[in-house]
């Protein structure tokens, strides 16, 4: 399991980016987008679950521009492997076989071994074909199953930066217009089984009479540019130093994390075509 440096947590990051943005109702920014009857809605929490029939998905009213996405998420304990319940930016159904993507994945597992949590980034997706993702794994400093905790992505025309509890886990930032989304995009949430690749790469797959595998969701928060805002609209800021990067604090924070919970970076993987991710 996660180390035990993780008993006290990383240092403070010293600002709250979620303390900035307000939070929605579910039906104030969302809508189902498949699998309705897996999905039930009771005053400011939202379930979905995944079983032999289906799994569910739900998606933003409006496309964003830019922006601080998230929401508080509890996990299933247990028999989860193959499972996926995710968080994610993505212009899929604008851009089919060509979109962007940011996504936060939970990764299920087997119950000997703790959650990861990926964050990947894709740019034009798939449209030769072969989708180039830029995926960094992380183990977490406390169980997801036993409460509910707030990630999130803040996205600008400069930098990505996943959150855990308004602690930056991974900041990407724009090196080139060709490693980076611009385009527009929805935010989605979603459970599904992905047992071809979810956990040890297949190894373990989706056991359905453990099911239903649950996801649970509150205090969802959508702040930023809508696609159709004026110019002048400025996204919420990670950080309290400016508009972009992260203070010497977030920074600290974020070196923790990945120095004691990373356990995958594509950047560093040997089996990559690093022609293919020349940000790395």
């Amino acid at each position: 399991m996660a180390p035990s440096i993780g008993a006290q947590g990383p240092p403070s990051p010293g600002y709250s980016p979620s303390s900035r943005v307000s939070t929605v109702g579910f039906d104030q920014g969302f809508r189902n987008l498949w699998g309705p009857q897996h999905q039930r809605l009771d005053q400011a929490q939202l379930t979905i679950w995944l079983d032999s029939n289906s799994g569910s998905g739900f998606k933003s009213l409006r496309p964003y521009r830019s922006g601080y996405f998230g929401a508080s998420i509890k996990l299933q304990p247990g028999y989860t492997a193959g499972v996926i319940t995710s968080l994610y930016l993505s212009n899929n159904e604008e851009h089919p076989g060509n979109h962007d993507e940011i996504d936060i994945e939970f990764l299920g597992t087997t119950p000997d071994k703790p959650y990861t949590l990926q964050t990947n980034v894709y740019i034009r997706g798939s449209g030769d074909g072969r989708i180039i993702g830029r995926e960094m794994r992380f183990h977490l400093w406390f169980d997801p199953t036993q409460d509910f905790h707030n990630y999130a992505i803040i996205w600008n025309p400069s930098e990505i930066i996943f959150l855990v509890d308004d602690v930056p886990i991974r900041r990407y930032p724009r090196k080139s217009d060709a490693t980076f989304p611009l385009r527009p995009m929805w935010v989605y949430g979603s459970i599904w089984d992905a047992s071809s690749w979810a956990t040890e790469e297949g190894k373990y797959k989706a056991d359905y009479k453990y099911q239903p595998f649950i996801g649970k969701y509150k205090n969802f928060k959508l702040g930023g540019c809508a696609a159709d805002a004026s110019a002048s609209c400025r996204p919420p800021s990670a950080s309290p130093s400016g508009p972009v990067g992260l203070s010497q604090q977030q920074r600290s924070a974020m070196e923790w994390v990945q120095r004691n919970y990373l356990v995958y970076n594509y950047c560093s993987d040997p089996r990559r075509d690093h022609t293919q991710i020349p940000e790395c």
